[in-house]
């Protein structure tokens, strides 16, 4: 734990007060313990566990709290913890609504957006969930009045469900639909972008060995089963999913040896220049930001960048494309492109128009320009990290200085005290203890100062070593590999 202790917020704190409790708990809190104030006007994005002590019966309340924590462009998964008293019946009907027919949890949005809008806002259910806790007084009236309650709103509820759904992920492009959550039984439509590039590379790669279809796959032969370093037994044969959902299947995934069998195959595959024809409909899913390019041609290169500093190395593949004008493709478009279906054409890359020069300096330029970024992505991440670094090695030095200047002091103010008791001692062997005392007291305030000088000089030393060792770990070792160029055209 970074801090001992918690924040609280309420309702009646001023913004600029939430706003410095919030920036507290991002940077040295734990746990936030906030009363409803603190389910809106508040960006807790750095956050991944969202506790519901109390569960409102409104959904876009809980809705709200949740959205404090699960934003559009999330990193990682947030938990939410809801507190349910299920011996209670009215507690328990509540929260089988919520989770169940609302899909609060686990809907298309990964929230209750998809049904809120049959509802206004949401204050009528609420209400009618009031007069069921007030007149209620026995688990029949209570499991009657909710079943009537779920009677009523299911018509609306599926009829908003049914047009959202068909919405997303008929006109949805592909980027928006994978950030946003689809149920267990769509997972298929909705596999987010690695999974579906670890299938389709398996795919590639496996060949005849294995039969396709769209939940995963069946292995027949295992052709990775006699190569060195990976054991017979960890590849058996059978049926591999990839999220699993049969009993009897293998779960497929990064770290599984056949994927990392693979992905080696892949990596150490020798790629001669090709033509490639993406097929843009064969997709099947819109990716608005290619639409401009159907119809042309052009060229694709694919580096792989290694970096070593701080004392790590970290890859990334750079993909640069521009057009056979030596029109750049924007942001992460040469990706996309190559996540289209595509089949190789008999025309060569060194065929007519690669030695155009002016289409092969923007293909170069465009790289370079992608590398300069990542580069200084790194370099702006590696800076934060050097300046936390500092900021812990100051604060330590404050730290121990203001310990010994505080000990100093409270010496300082007993010997004051020594003085005054000798100054008025009433006989000659009082005077000369409390003189014997005082000595002490400043012999061991000399030796204080000069243990706080002494201490400084060291962490000034040790704030020197930290710095040359930091420089030397920041010092980038770059290296550039190409992995492939391709002329393309987009159909």
């Amino acid at each position: 734990m970074r801090h001992k202790g918690t924040d609280k917020i309420s309702g009646s704190k001023t913004a600029d007060t939430r706003a410095a409790l919030v920036e507290h708990f991002q940077e040295r809190g734990t746990v936030m313990i906030a009363t409803e104030a603190g389910a809106e006007g508040i960006n807790l994005q750095f956050c991944s566990l969202v506790i519901n002590y109390d569960l409102p019966w409104n959904p876009q309340r809980i809705e709200q709290r949740i959205g404090r924590c699960h934003r559009y462009g999330q990193k990682f998964d947030v938990v939410v913890v809801n507190f349910v008293d299920r011996s209670n019946e009215a507690d328990a009907r509540v929260y089988e609504l919520l989770a169940q027919k609302f899909q609060l949890f686990e809907g298309v949005f990964g929230a209750s957006d998809e049904v809120l809008g049959a509802m206004g806002s949401g204050v009528d259910f609420e209400r009618r969930i009031a007069d069921i806790y007030q007149n209620c007084r026995d688990p029949e009236a209570i499991k009657s009045s909710f079943e009537q309650l779920q009677l009523d709103l299911s018509g609306e509820i599926n009829e908003a469900m049914v047009k959202t759904r068909q919405l997303l992920l008929e006109n949805f492009d592909e980027e928006v639909q994978d950030k946003l959550r689809i149920r267990a039984d769509d997972a298929s439509r909705a596999r987010n972008r690695y999974e579906r590039m670890l299938m389709d590379l398996t795919r590639a790669e496996l060949g005849r060995n294995a039969e396709f279809d769209a939940d995963g796959f069946r292995l027949l032969h295992s052709p990775c089963a006699d190569l060195e370093g990976i054991a017979p037994d960890s590849i058996p044969l059978g049926r591999y999913e990839l999220p699993r959902r049969s009993g009897d299947s293998h779960l497929y995934r990064i770290g599984h040896p056949l994927a990392a069998w693979v992905i080696q195959q892949a990596k150490t595959r020798q790629l001669p220049g090709s033509r490639l024809v993406f097929d843009y409909d064969g997709y099947g899913t819109q990716v608005s930001t290619l639409k401009a390019h159907r119809g042309q041609t052009g060229w694709l290169t694919v580096s792989l960048i290694s970096v070593d500093a701080l004392g790590q190395q970290e890859q990334h593949l750079i993909v640069a494309a521009t057009t056979a004008q030596g029109v750049a493709l924007a942001e992460d478009d040469p990706e996309k492109l190559l996540r289209l279906p595509a089949h190789i054409s008999p025309s060569p890359l060194a065929g007519e128009g690669w030695g155009e020069v002016a289409a092969s300096a923007a293909l170069s330029g465009n790289q370079a320009a992608r590398k300069t970024t990542l580069l200084r992505e790194i370099n702006q991440r590696n800076l934060g990290y050097f300046e936390q670094e500092l900021f812990k090695l100051d604060a330590w030095a404050d730290d121990l200085k203001l310990g010994l200047e505080q000990e100093i002091k409270a010496i300082d103010s007993g010997i004051k005290e020594v003085r005054r008791l000798a100054a008025t001692a009433p006989t000659l062997e009082e005077k000369l203890t409390q003189q014997r005392h005082q000595r002490d007291m400043e012999a061991k305030r000399s030796k204080l100062r000069r243990e706080l000088f002494s201490r400084q000089d060291a962490i000034e030393s040790e704030r020197d070593d930290l710095i040359s060792a930091l420089e030397i770990q920041m010092q980038q070792q770059v290296h550039e590999l190409t992995l492939f160029t391709i002329e393309w055209e987009l159909k």
